[in-house]
This record gives structure tokens, C-alpha cells and sequence, in this order.
């Protein structure tokens, strides 16, 4: 994720007056972590960094992406 990505979703959640916080309590996501990856900190591979970036909406959740066979 680039630096421009990443500040145009921060960008995004104030504009639309959503708390992080809030949204993560919500969704059942570690508020650090995606704190972490909306400040270029984390990038979001697996784990706890990875269900963060498909609830911000910054990767395609896994079970949307088709595999070739």
C-alpha cells in the first residue's frame, strides 16, 4: 500500500466522521493494528494487520478473489 493510499483512507474516515476505534470494537479488529497499518507501520500480509486492511477496504477480502485452477 502506498503512502498516498493510506492517507487518502484516513482522509476517508474523517471526512465521514468514523472513529477508528469504534469501527474496530465493532468489526472484532485489533484497533492497533489497524492504526498500525493506516500509518505505513504494518502492511497487512497476515494476521490481525491482514482482517484490518480488508475492513478499511485497502485489500479484497479472501474469499472474493478467485484462484486460477
Amino acid at each position: 500500500m502506498t503512502a498516498k493510499k493510506l492517507a487518502a483512507k484516513r482522509a476517508e474516515l474523517r471526512a465521514k466522521g468514523i472513529c477508528l476505534k469504534s469501527l474496530c470494537t465493532e468489526n472484532n479488529v485489533s484497533y492497533q493494528a489497524a492504526r498500525d497499518l493506516l500509518r505505513g507501520q504494518l502492511k497487512g500480509h497476515r494476521g490481525e494487520a491482514h482482517r484490518a486492511a480488508v475492513l478499511l477496504g485497502l485489500k479484497p477480502a479472501p474469499d472474493s478473489i478467485k484462484l486460477a485452477a
